[in-house]
């Protein structure tokens, strides 16, 4: 304020000596102070009509260059400016890197204004409800999601629980679920999440599932045996008989403990930790021990003019849990004995290439039927119960399977046509073999450079 008065004294110093240069001397003491005063005002104006415009420009770091008031106010401001574009950017990365969580996140976030029109979504949100995040916005979300129970979720706002809805296809046949809940926030705007909650109803439809075969698996055969039990006491049998129901409740309890050996086994699959790189075990041995058994079983069984055969040697040693693999190459064979009629033909063997050694089972049985292939490993999941019934097999032979596959990093295929057999495949990766005697052939080749990699 200072400068500025002074400012203004000059310039009537400075009026006062043009109006006496123009010879106006009896005027000066009037005359002179006016016309400092006037030039004083234009000059004050020039000066903050620039201020103005670069105001207006927002180039803040090329300011006008002034002295005085005005060259410090245009100081202070710049500074001002720069502290609050610092602000300014460092709350834009916030919310970029804000964004960036919720867009990466698996759970779809839509953010509504007060009219129930879209102002932003994420990725996720887009794919459960088949809206586009940078086309529908502003769009009235009621128009995009065209499902009666969520209209009336919408219209009663009674936001305390989450509504499902039908999502997009998934899998070509599985209808997807998605969870929708809204929370308000702000005035009167909505925050709707949403969640894929499919594979979560499936597995609670499979531990129902699973829950109720184990309870019916496990009933049959303690009906059965409580059955001859209260036979054996209430009646006067004789030896034979007494005899032949004794081995039917010894088949009975067999089966039971078969089962309960086979949940044993999945249990301990799960939590048992990764099978380790320093155990190796002879790969021709596991398939020969294999053969041996499913010969065994194909016996027991009746089917004397079944065929169990081997598709050769692989001359390899694999590394992992040996009583873990030896139990998958036992479960692949047992099925393919049991599902194959007597006079089909039942092949097994190694076949390794450039990226997997593969443990292969073929038969020449009735084959599977497309729909069921994906269901296959699930626990207790049977194709035709009543003849599943009768092959004697637990129903968690393929889950184990998958499980001991997984846990050496590979993995179970399986491929089948209706009647012309089946083809049931453990996939491990490559590093877990290596050859234990020359071989000539193309293959084994290729697994020798792996080898020495």
């Amino acid at each position: 304020m200072f400068m500025r008065l002074i400012e203004l004294l000059l310039a009537v110093l400075v009026g006062s000596l043009l109006v006496r240069l123009v010879g106006l001397h009896t005027q000066a003491s009037v005359v002179g102070p006016v016309a400092g005063v006037v030039l004083w005002v234009i000059w004050d104006g020039v000066r903050a009509a620039r201020v103005a415009r670069w105001l207006q420009s927002r180039r803040y770091n090329n300011p006008p260059k002034l002295l005085g008031v005005w060259g410090d106010f245009i100081e202070r401001s710049r500074k001002s400016f720069k502290r609050l574009q610092r602000k300014t950017q460092d709350s834009q990365r916030r919310l970029d890197e804000f964004l960036s969580a919720i867009q990466a996140s698996p759970n779809g976030v839509v953010l509504l204004d007060d009219l129930g029109r879209i102002e932003w979504a994420n990725q996720s949100a887009s794919d459960h409800l088949g809206i586009d995040s940078q086309r529908d916005v502003r769009q009235y979300i009621r128009n995009l999601v065209r499902n009666p129970s969520f209209a009336n979720y919408l219209q009663q706002r009674q936001f305390d629980k989450s509504v499902l809805i039908p999502g997009l296809v998934v899998n070509g046949d599985t209808m997807a679920e998605i969870s929708i809940r809204f929370f308000p926030y702000g005035r009167d705007r909505l925050l709707m999440l949403t969640n894929d909650v499919t594979a979560l109803k499936r597995a609670e439809s499979m531990r129902r599932d699973f829950v109720a075969n184990v309870s019916h698996e496990i009933r049959t055969p303690l009906t059965v045996i409580r059955g001859f039990v209260e036979t054996l006491q209430s009646l006067n049998l004789t030896p034979s008989e007494q005899h032949h129901y004794l081995g039917l409740m010894a088949h009975q309890a067999s089966r039971m403990d078969t089962l309960v050996a086979d949940l044993l086994t999945l249990s301990r699959l799960e939590g048992s930790p990764v099978p380790s790189w320093h155990e190796w075990c002879d790969g021709d041995k596991l398939l020969e021990n294999a053969l041996i058994d499913a010969q065994a079983l194909s016996t027991v069984m009746g089917k004397q003019n079944q065929t169990v055969q081997s598709l050769g040697t692989a001359g390899v040693s694999l590394t992992g849990n040996v009583s873990e693999l030896t139990s998958a190459l036992s479960n692949l064979l047992s099925n393919a004995v049991r599902y194959t009629p007597n006079g089909g033909v039942i092949s097994a063997g190694w076949e390794v290439s450039m990226d997997a050694l593969k443990f292969v089972v073929r038969d020449t049985g009735p084959g599977i039927s497309p729909e069921h292939l994906t269901r296959l490993t699930e626990r207790f999941y049977r194709v035709d119960r009543s003849r599943s019934r009768e092959t004697g097999g637990t129903g968690l032979g393929l889950a184990i399977v998958k499980h001991v596959a997984q846990r050496h990093g590979g993995e179970l295929l399986v491929d089948s046509l209706v009647g012309q057999g089946s083809t049931f495949t453990i996939s491990l990766p490559i590093k877990r073999c290596r050859l234990t005697e020359p071989r000539t052939n193309s293959t084994a080749n290729a697994l020798v450079d792996v080898n020495n990699l």
